[in-house]
């Protein structure tokens, strides 16, 4: 096909105007280099003090850049950090676990495990400022203050009774505490309509702090702690998913199955959620046939609160296909179909991806005949999740092809179909196939909306095609279409960049109808927020 200018499109409209370190200055150390300078030389002569601690302070720099790398290495919660910290063999001393703590102090749960690991150390043991340090950690904001509250006590006690653990009685004490002082509102709700609660009001401050040891990876102390604690404490079914959880979470899914196992002899009854989070752990371990022996108990043995979701099918349909083990596959499709279990959008979203992703479009196509010849014809929801997975993964001709299909069967495009398709042909930089889609909206009577303007205009001054970028806003002006805020400031930089101030006033002037300076200060505020975040969760 002949390419064709963009601004042909809008020819009705005017042309416009085309880690490092802060070197700071220490004047005791530039003292003693002008002292050794004025030093007359005399054999021997040696400089002990000042080389000495310059090599022990490179040493300290040197031992802390391997420690820190090892645990960046294995911050995943699955690996085993502690392992290989024994494996490095740096010894531990109070500068090097300071130093360290600084450098971790924006990964809380990650400088909690190996503060934990570094109390567990021959000849070395913590001292108050490690102590202060990792409290500070675990205190800097609401919400850590809100998750580690009762580690952050249990670490105060130890500091200033200088111990390496706290006995039942000081963390039953403690745990009643924070009962007392933060947890009372459940109290006040049982009062009120008058349900008579049988649980100790200490266990949800006890779960809290199992999760937060759960959360930090340290899943073996939290089970310790569990044994401990089992006699004072009653635990009831959340207290068994938070260790479940917490083994499936560091994928040592048999651990976890035999909390399971205990939680189902002491009368606890486990929910869906609970079996996919053991499906989905057992799965991502390489372990699905262990996998599919828990989901056939599900299907077969489980009650009406255990049996299989759509998300349950989802997950072992997407491991069977990753393990090459199609006729399970289609077998379990088959099952899924026949007890009315069928994907919602987000489910189906996830088939679609596991399939695509482990190069199965072709059973992807025969999952949707599948649903069609079970009563279930896929309509523009289900091809749009379809598609966008193909467009993301820049599958230019199956995505062509599944539009193709969709026009065969009857089943109209929406905008969001086209504008997928637009946004995939702008990544791949096939600009004919943008004003293809451009122009097929056109004859299908499908109207543009805002999001197709945007995606439009982005993809123009990506491609430098800043004239027709510029048509198509000129178009949005002269229709009184808004733009959202952030896209509106983004093109409004776009302009700036090339110096069309006469594009800019007439922007500036159209969006003033639909914001206020008022509404552009608190973007700005929120932007330069974002932007000096610490946390990015």
């Amino acid at each position: 096909m002949r390419r064709i200018r963009f601004a042909y499109l809008f020819s009705a409209l005017k042309t416009p105007n085309s880690f490092l370190c802060n070197c700071k200055h220490n004047p005791s150390i530039y003292g003693n280099l002008l002292t050794v300078a004025r030093m007359p030389i005399h054999p021997p002569f040696t400089v002990p003090s000042f080389c000495s601690n310059a090599t022990a302070f490179d040493s300290r720099l040197t031992d802390v850049a391997k420690v820190y790398a090892t645990v960046m290495d294995n911050s995943n919660a699955y690996d085993n950090m502690e392992k290989s910290l024994d494996q490095l063999g740096v010894p531990l001393t109070t500068p090097l676990v300071l130093e360290l703590l600084q450098r971790l102090s924006l990964e809380e749960k990650l400088a909690f495990r190996f503060f934990t690991w570094a109390a567990s150390q021959q000849d070395y043991a913590h001292q108050p400022q490690a102590y202060n340090q990792m409290i500070d950690i675990l205190s800097s904001t609401k919400y850590k203050v809100k998750q580690f509250r009762i580690v952050c006590d249990m670490l105060d006690y130890m500091k200033r009774s200088n111990r390496n653990a706290v006995p039942v009685e000081v963390l039953l004490h403690i745990l009643r505490q924070y009962a007392e002082k933060h947890l009372t509102h459940l109290q006040k709700f049982a009062k009120k309509k008058k349900i008579r609660v049988k649980t100790q009001p200490e266990i949800n401050a006890f779960n809290l702090l199992l999760d937060a040891l759960c959360k930090c990876s340290l899943v073996e102390d939290a089970e310790v702690l569990f044994r401990r604690m089992k006699g004072r404490v009653k635990p009831d079914a959340n207290s068994y998913n938070i260790l479940f959880f917490g083994w499936c979470r560091v994928r040592n899914p048999k651990r976890g199955m035999s909390v399971l196992e205990e939680m189902i002899q002491l009368g606890h009854t486990p929910d869906n959620f609970t079996y996919n989070t053991a499906i989905d752990a057992f799965c991502k371990a390489g372990m699905v046939t262990e996998a599919a022996e828990l989901f056939e108990f599900m299907r077969t043995k489980g009650s009406t609160m255990s049996s299989p979701t759509a998300k349950t099918y989802s997950i072992m349909i997407v491991a069977l296909m990753h393990n090459n083990r199609m006729e399970e596959c289609f077998e379990l499709i088959g099952h899924m179909m026949n007890s009315g279990c069928l994907p919602d959008v987000s489910t189906f979203k996830e088939l679609i991806e596991g399939m695509s992703s482990a190069g199965k479009v072709e059973e992807a196509y025969k999952f949707l005949e599948e649903m069609g010849n079970k009563g279930y014809p896929p309509d523009i929801v289900t091809y749009n999740c379809f598609l966008k997975v193909l467009c993301d993964n820049k599958k230019c001709d199956e995505a062509l092809r599944l539009y193709q299909r969709m026009i065969d069967v009857g089943c109209m495009p929406s905008v969001q179909t086209y504008n997928m398709l637009i946004s995939m042909f702008f990544q791949i930089g096939d600009l004919d196939g943008v004003l293809e889609t451009w122009q097929e909206m056109d004859r299908r009577g499908c109207a543009q909306d805002i999001d197709t303007y945007c995606i439009m205009i982005d993809g123009l001054f990506n491609c430098n095609k800043v004239e027709d970028a510029c048509f198509v806003l000129e178009d949005v002006i002269n229709k009184g279409l808004k733009l959202p805020y952030p896209k509106f400031d983004s093109f409004l930089m776009q302009l700036s960049a090339i110096g069309n101030l006469q594009a800019i006033h007439k922007l500036s002037e159209h969006m003033r109808k639909f914001y206020n300076p008022a509404m552009a200060r608190r973007f700005a505020l929120n932007q330069k927020r974002k932007s000096v975040s610490l946390r990015g969760k």
